[in-house]
């Protein structure tokens, strides 16, 4: 499962967003230290007014991101993704590197002054070279999607009046057509994986427009005339997304499977590994040590599978394979799970438990004036991860955040049972300690309350997926779970059993995207060395196919998390408070985990 919309690296100005896009360039490492250090103040107001005038640039080059910080009346911008504007992005991204270079030379930039500067030099790293090499708008058809913008001015009534959003939705509907035109002309050779899961999603946004918008447009009380010219670029719009469905259904049918092939190489992963991850280890490093973490991870699954035999399957006989022995002893766990008809009424249902446990256990401060509303997944949004947070925008700070759900009803009966086996009784509550409390959605609001709009705007994937991975281990340590106060051997299982989830995600990306693994050896890592049903398995390699490097985040930054944690126990001895260090740490945005290292070190 991941957080929403933490997006690949991506060319089009469509689906450019902010998060996980603001890494070193590779091989930049070692020049890290010296920005870092705190030097004499500066005056704030003199960066504050640059960054604030290279955001306003921005904003205007890439108004879908905009929308996504929380500028939803730059909605009613739609730049056609032609090759005229991917040279624009490319020339823009050359000034602001060269601008910016004159502020790296000012010695009176504080150290989280730097700190910013660097994420702005590295996200406009990332973004030229995913403008020159990595070339992603030529074969990933999924970058085009113009629904979201829509979808959230539809759900936006704090933002301005109905009448007003439909307004700017009428600018935007009528670039609807030279949009797709313009992506249909992109496209060369498109890997048929991410052809597959554009039909699928472009033909999840029809709905938008054939039923969302024209009830809108009912319910709006508009003048004859101003409803009527609306209606007719809705459709106008609604013809030009089914004629671009239709077109990428000619070129699937035509290449009959042919095309790019989604696997990245080794070059290209290593480089966005490096953009997008950040960590203080290259791919291939973080790759050996999930393979040593799995190991780890299996053994104290072997104790528990021990400790429980005898209560789950008594009177049979330990199998000597350690592997059949945790399956079996899982399988049996796996029995109790919600009804599939309750799914997304239980998640519901546990939010306030946990919110309860955060603040009673003093592990952070929440605010319970910014809901979380859990909600079954747009259908436009789905085909990557079952569940998702879309929070909202730095720049809307009344916005709400959802939990996405997929809804079991696109599964037979014994796809939902196998799902719901996976998702049992304890790993679903530690899905919503994930997705939700104390993880994503915890962190998400407290990275729009950081002081510097850099690190909330560009922040860093691998942190984020880091921190909602390190909320697990927080509230297991902190005695979620347990049974009348004494840890529980059933949880113990099934959070180790998540954790290596996270390994093989690792292990899965890598292989995959670097060493050619085939589906046959991915399902039988999945299924058989780290116990995942076989829906999930089959949902897993789906995704390690039409995504790359985002499934190495959850380990890369829960490791770096955790290793700082350590770092400051044993700098501060008795004077270290468990409240204070998470609360410090997420005050620094979405930043990266070895940039929050060097300010809460002071290294």
């Amino acid at each position: 499962m991941t957080r929403q919309p933490f997006p690949r690296l991506k060319a089009s100005a469509a689906a450019l967003l902010l998060f996980g896009m603001g890494a070193l360039a590779p091989g930049a490492q070692a020049k890290e230290a010296a920005p870092l250090r705190p030097q004499v103040a500066a005056p704030l107001s003199s960066f504050d007014a640059e960054v604030n005038t290279f955001l306003a640039a921005y904003w205007r080059m890439f108004p879908d991101a905009a929308v996504a910080a929380g500028r939803y009346a730059e909605a009613a911008r739609l730049p056609a993704p032609t090759e005229a504007l991917r040279k624009q992005q490319l020339a823009f991204a050359e000034q602001w590197l060269q601008r910016l270079a004159g502020l790296n030379k000012n010695t009176g930039l504080s150290a989280a002054q730097a700190g910013d500067l660097l994420l702005l030099d590295n996200h406009l790293q990332a973004l030229r070279w995913s403008l020159t090499e990595l070339r992603s708008d030529r074969w990933d058809p999924t970058e085009y999607n113009v629904a979201d913008p829509f979808a959230q001015l539809l759900n936006k009534p704090d933002f301005a009046p109905l009448p007003q959003r439909l307004k700017l939705m009428d600018q935007r509907l009528r670039q609807v057509p030279a949009y797709y035109q313009a992506a249909l002309a992109k496209l060369s050779e498109p890997s048929p994986l991410h052809l597959k899961l554009a039909i699928e999603q472009n033909s999840g946004a029809l709905s938008l427009f054939r039923d969302d918008i024209p009830r809108a447009i009912k319910q709006a009380g508009l003048k004859p005339a101003e409803a009527a010219a609306i209606t007719a670029h809705n459709a106008k719009a609604l013809s030009a997304l089914e004629e671009f469905i239709a077109g990428l259904q000619k070129i699937e049918k035509a290449q009959a499977g042919a095309g790019r092939s989604f696997r990245l190489g080794k070059a290209l992963f290593e480089q966005k590994f490096a953009y997008e991850i950040q960590a203080s280890v290259d791919a291939q490093t973080l790759y050996q040590r999930a393979l040593a973490e799995k190991e780890a991870l299996l053994q104290r699954m072997s104790a528990y599978a021990d400790q429980l035999w005898p209560q789950c399957l008594a009177g049979e006989a330990v199998p000597a394979d350690r592997s059949d022995k945790i399956a079996r002893v899982i399988a049996k766990l796996s029995e109790r799970h919600v009804a599939p008809e309750r799914f997304v009424e239980d998640i519901k249902a546990q939010i306030p438990a946990l919110e309860k446990w955060v603040v009673e256990h003093d592990l952070l401060t929440l605010d319970p004036s910014r809901p979380l509303v859990v909600r079954e997944t747009p259908t436009y949004m789905r085909g990557v991860a079952g569940a998702s947070i879309s929070a909202p925008g730095l720049m809307d700070p009344k916005g709400v955040t959802y939990y996405n759900v997929d809804p079991l009803d696109k599964y037979t009966p014994e796809q939902a049972e196998s799902f719901l086996r996976e998702y049992n009784h304890w790993v679903l509550q530690v899905l919503n300690i994930h997705e939700a409390i104390p993880g994503h959605y915890v962190q998400l609001l407290y990275s729009n309350k950081s002081p510097s709009k850099v690190k909330a705007l560009f922040g860093n994937g691998a942190m984020v997926e880091g921190w909602a991975v390190y909320a697990e281990r927080m509230m297991m340590e902190s005695g979620w779970g347990a049974v009348d106060g004494k840890p529980s051997a059933e949880m113990g299982l099934m959070y180790a059993k998540w954790n290596l989830r996270v390994v093989s995600n690792a292990i899965l990306d890598y292989s995959v995207h670097v060493l050619g693994m085939s589906e046959a050896e991915a399902m039988n890592l999945l299924q058989r060395e780290a116990f995942q049903s076989h829906t999930e398995a089959t949902e897993k390699w789906h995704r390690a196919q039409v995504s790359s490097t985002q499934l190495s985040s959850y380990f890369a930054g829960f490791s770096e998390i955790l290793a700082l944690r350590e770092a400051l126990k044993a700098k501060q001895g008795s004077d270290f408070k468990l409240k204070a260090f998470h609360e410090e740490f997420l005050s620094h945005g979405s930043a990266p985990v070895r940039m929050v290292q060097k300010l809460m070190l002071g290294q």
